[in-house]
């Protein structure tokens, strides 16, 4: 008997540890083909805004158009994989919330940008540094138009750095929910400057709207996370 209560034991102990397993890989599975299913709906998105269609042809992309999708690409896929962490760790409805509409926008918008790009012929990522398709009268980062190209840079402003990542990834409880608002309010005020210059500067009507509307939704977010972090007490880091 002792042998037979011993087991009956075991097993009420082990069942709630397996079934919260199998929740959290379901619901990582599950994470995984929202994000694959809102790159695919993206991709789709910006071939059919290259198929001909009645109206004014559309000028040929220029260097702010194809600079902006490679660079937009690669930092919108650094916020994908942080709210990616955030939702498959965190408990704290709200952070979820604003974590799960980030991903699912912007992995659309790099199906979108990525989809442009093949249609154009061009690769995904430069390879000459960032943001050297931005002009300013001297040489630096500005809203202004002019024709003295920008210095590449290596690091785009904004992005987390594989120390922070690491620190988000091992966050828990309220800490992660804090430090992923800080690192994505951050990276959301980093990349508004390359938005605001393409949705000015670009040729082509399809990535000047496509920033406008990431300048709307960006400004939102940031707006919304500053609120969020002044209610937990805890202060937005200073732009890198």
């Amino acid at each position: 008997m002792s042998g037979e209560s011993d087991t009956a034991e075991r097993s009420a102990t082990e069942r709630p540890d397996s079934l919260a397993g199998q929740f959290r890989r379901q619901r990582t599975a599950l994470l995984v083909f929202g994000v694959l299913g809102a790159m695919l709906i993206g991709f789709a998105l910006g071939a059919l805004a290259r198929l001909p269609l009645d109206g004014p042809r559309q000028p040929d992309p220029g260097p702010v158009d194809v600079g902006f999708l490679q660079d937009m690409s690669a930092h919108h896929a650094q916020a994908v994989e942080m709210a990616g962490v955030l939702l498959v760790r965190s408990t704290d409805t709200d952070v979820r919330r604003l974590a799960y509409d980030i991903l699912t926008t912007q992995q659309n918008q790099v199906g979108r940008m990525q989809g442009w790009l093949q249609l154009w012929g061009e690769p995904a990522q430069s390879t000459d540094g960032h943001m050297g398709w931005m002009t300013s009268p001297e040489g630096g980062h500005s809203h202004g138009g002019s024709s003295s190209a920008a210095a590449p840079v290596a690091v785009m402003p904004g992005m987390a750095s594989q120390e922070e990542l690491a620190s988000l990834r091992q966050a828990v409880g309220p800490g992660l929910d804090t430090l992923f608002l800080q690192l994505m309010l951050r990276h959301h005020q980093g990349g508004l400057e390359m938005i605001r210059y393409a949705a000015d500067h670009a040729e082509t009507t399809p990535v000047r709207s496509l920033a406008g509307t990431m300048v709307q939704t960006q400004e939102g977010e940031s707006q919304l996370m500053s609120g969020m972090l002044a209610a937990r007490g805890a202060k937005p880091l200073p732009l890198n």
